[in-house]
């Protein structure tokens, strides 16, 4: 696509718009004059006072700074909440059927009114929880962008790809790629046509490459393989007004300012939104016998403050190669302390695919000690959730069922059945 992108996750970066050499300040972040005249705004994504290791800030030199808009004014939630109340506890195994995108000619919808929280858990004021959101939309937003003051957003597209325009530069963002816009920045989301995905919100927390253990200095999600845009800007005068939308607190708030927040000219740290394509996720698995439990297909993970578990586990279940011996061919069952959401990038459903008869996205939920069998057979996206998890999009939902069990292990019968048929005639020759 002629993308410019930086590699490596986590990095220092420092660049500047080629329209504006010297653009970036040299041995100081905040000198008496910018070069061009520039503002100097710091954006930080920690406390001061973090280690070293986690403090997390960018540098951005902009035409104007942030601070000049209007007062912010409540807004229309739509179907984004985090009010856990509004339905019951269940805990059935549940399954939600495809969002369905609305037609551009009847209604045209933008990345914004576009979401709709299906489920999540705890609570972005004491800054500790996650929610989970689908986004359906046909339209692209015009003069309008969103930041999130509650937390950070992975964005997982299931269907369209979808060009995200940030402060820091633009990203190209298709489906088997996963991007990351972290608390506080500003975004805009292009469409070409319908489009579909997923969004995992953590509050509290930052996005980290698990540890490897014995794995050793390679495999999983390498830090090679993660992209940082670099510096765009366009210095636009909107006289009509531009809408900053902000998520504060669970609730959406906007303003008007007369100019466009895509302004930065140069900028430079650590502090930055980024994005992965899944297909260069290094699989680790069993080469000898029984299954290793899915947290080896952990691509990032949201930290809590108890040792070795998190706020919120991104995992994938890529094509690779099974070759266990003596073993039961699907994943074992379980019953899991974390709560589990999965969602279908692309693939089939093999256990109930009259359900979905034109498109096969669809999302599932495992509550706390919810008994389940995993489904390795088709790329999905896993998140793990040490807590319950309160569902509230039920209007689309409907109980997975046991014959979904049966099914598997009457196929499994069939194959071995099959199998040890072949070679009794191999060695009767």
């Amino acid at each position: 696509k002629g993308e410019i992108l930086r590699c490596g996750f986590g990095n220092e970066f420092a660049n500047e718009d080629p329209r504006c050499p010297g653009s970036l300040p040299e041995g100081q972040n905040n000198p008496q004059v910018c070069p061009y005249g520039l503002y100097a705004e710091q954006l930080s994504g920690s406390a001061f006072t973090c280690p070293r290791s986690t403090n997390k800030r960018s540098w951005l030199y902009r035409i104007l700074p942030s601070v000049r808009h209007k007062p912010f004014t409540p807004m229309s939630c739509g179907d984004l909440t985090e009010n856990w109340n509004e339905v019951e506890p269940d805990p059935n195994q549940l399954r939600w059927k495809p969002f369905i995108i609305p037609k551009s000619s009847e209604n045209k919808v933008d990345f914004i009114s576009g979401l709709h929280t299906v489920c999540g858990a705890g609570d972005s004021k004491s800054r500790n929880g996650i929610a989970i959101h689908m986004y359906t939309c046909n339209t692209s937003m015009t003069d309008k962008c969103f930041q999130n003051a509650d937390g950070d957003f992975l964005i997982v597209p299931q269907q369209g790809e979808i060009l995200i325009t940030t402060e820091f530069g633009k990203m190209m963002v298709e489906p088997n790629e996963i991007c990351v816009i972290q608390q506080g920045m500003r975004f805009s989301v292009d469409v070409f046509g319908e489009t579909r995905g997923y969004i995992l919100e953590v509050f509290g927390a930052h996005f980290e490459l698990p540890d490897l253990g014995p794995i050793g200095a390679n495999g999983l999600a390498n830090p090679r393989d993660f992209q940082t845009p670099v510096a765009w800007y366009e210095d636009r005068t909107v006289a009509t007004g531009y809408t900053v939308v902000n998520k504060y607190q669970g609730k959406l708030f906007s303003c008007q300012q007369d100019f466009s927040p895509f302004n930065v000219v140069a900028w430079h740290g650590n502090y930055t939104p980024y994005k992965y394509n899944l297909e260069n996720f290094m699989a680790i698995n069993c080469v000898a016998f029984d299954h290793a439990d899915p947290s080896i297909f952990t691509v990032l993970t949201a930290k809590s403050t108890r040792p070795g578990v998190a706020i919120a586990d991104f995992v994938i279940f890529p094509p690779r190669w099974g070759v266990a011996d003596h073993t039961f061919r699907p994943p074992y069952y379980h019953r899991n302390c974390m709560s589990e959401f999965m969602g279908l990038i692309k693939g089939h459903y093999e256990a109930k695919e009259e359900g979905f008869p034109t498109v096969y996205v669809c999302a599932y939920a495992y509550t706390c000690t919810s008994a389940h069998i995993y489904m390795y057979m088709i790329v999905y996206i896993y998140i793990y959730i040490p807590c319950y998890v309160y569902c509230v999009r039920l209007t689309e939902t409907c109980h997975l069922h046991l014959y979904i069990v049966a099914l598997l292990l009457v196929l499994t019968a069939f194959i071995v059945l099959i199998c040890k048929s072949l070679w009794i005639k191999a060695s009767a020759k």
